[in-house]
């Protein structure tokens, strides 16, 4: 069989470089990450709803914080524009697809691998990061839990995934526009994502040095 058209089932979502499955993907992915900070979110406003303790103690309180504001903007936020992007750009632009669709797919799958790591430190000695999702030193240093580093770790990758759709978003739209479509002619939505992935290239390394120290 010497047939070469998409693999069929779950393998066809797992290597797919087809920007517009990438962009579902994201848009899935983005979903459920919405849904679990939400249940994060509930348990916080659950335990609000009257002054003393009411379910949780209050390091778990503070863990439920700190995952709901990562998961919010790094697993909902984000990847919901990520797989806009990817659904729209191209076509806006007259391209056949990113410029680069194999990092296109690595990017996308180092984003489940990454929360699963976050999410794997509520369950580590200690409990999971408890010190705000802004990091909040000496809270997030000296009095940090041991799991802290396979958090870090996770945020590395984000940044890694970040970075390289940042790259890929930048030469898609630098070298593959139609003809005749100048910088000056592209649509607003294709602007704003290449500033943003201009901005996400330069800060990306900065948080990461942040975190790490």
């Amino acid at each position: 069989d010497h047939a070469h058209g998409p693999a069929k089932g779950l393998m066809r979502w797992v290597l797919t470089t087809n920007h517009k499955d990438i962009g579902t993907l994201y848009l899935w992915f983005s979903f459920c990450m919405f849904l679990l900070g939400g249940s994060f979110a509930m348990v916080i406003r659950a335990e609000l709803f009257q002054p003393g303790l009411q379910i949780v103690a209050p390091a778990f309180f503070n863990q439920m914080t700190t995952m709901h504001g990562l998961i919010m903007v790094f697993g909902a936020v984000m990847p919901a524009f990520v797989g806009l992007a990817n659904w729209m750009i191209p076509l806006m632009i007259g391209a056949p697809d990113m410029a680069l669709p194999r990092m296109n797919n690595f990017s996308f799958w180092l984003l489940p691998a990454a929360f699963a790591l976050l999410i794997s430190t509520l369950f580590m000695a200690g409990g999971g990061p408890n010190f705000g999702w802004t990091f909040y030193a000496p809270l997030s240093t000296t009095y940090a839990p041991e799991s802290v580093t396979y958090f870090i770790f996770a945020i590395h990758l984000m940044g890694i995934s970040s970075i390289m759709g940042a790259i890929n978003v930048i030469a898609t739209i630098l070298n593959l526009r139609a003809p005749g479509m100048t910088l000056m002619k592209m649509p607003l939505f294709v602007w704003t994502w290449l500033i943003t992935a201009f901005l996400l290239i330069a800060v990306m390394p900065v948080l990461a040095g942040v975190v790490t120290m």
